[in-house]
């Protein structure tokens, strides 16, 4: 089980430092496992900062937005990363060639999905996307 307390504070961008930011956002979780002995309670906290104005949404919907947000991040963006494109079983160590990798894969997605939404692909997923391609192809694809 889990559940989620939400503390909103309407800011100002100087008082925070930070260019349209106008609330600030703490989110307190727990999560609660049922059904096992001796399971502890995880508690987390999560703060948020966000250009909508404190009036703008009631608790509710920003928690529901705060969720959305993130799911849309683990489901989308995440999955592909890193069961896609085996992103987390990387070992690079070094910060710069990693870097270069995780932009490599975001090229990748990004390709793929322009091919995709241009219809100029029958690939059904990414990973049968990336078998099919080669440095040609994939350059020709960002030429059009």
């Amino acid at each position: 089980m889990e559940r989620r307390r939400l503390v909103r504070v309407a800011v100002t961008p100087e008082e925070v430092g930070l260019a349209g930011c106008w609330q600030v956002i703490g989110v307190r979780r727990e999560v609660i496992p049922l059904g096992r002995a001796k399971a502890e309670t995880v508690e987390e906290l999560g703060l948020y900062v966000t250009s909508c104005a404190l009036e703008q949404h009631t608790d509710a919907e920003m928690s529901e937005i705060i969720r959305g947000h993130w799911s849309a991040i683990e489901n989308g963006t995440h999955y592909r990363r890193d069961v896609s494109l085996g992103e987390d079983a990387c070992r690079v160590a070094d910060r710069g060639a990693a870097g270069v990798l995780a932009s490599l894969r975001s090229l990748a997605i990004g390709v793929y999905e322009f091919e995709k939404h241009r219809e100029q692909t029958d690939a059904d997923s990414l990973p049968s996307w990336c078998r099919k391609q080669t440095f040609g192809r994939a350059l020709a694809a960002l030429r059009r």
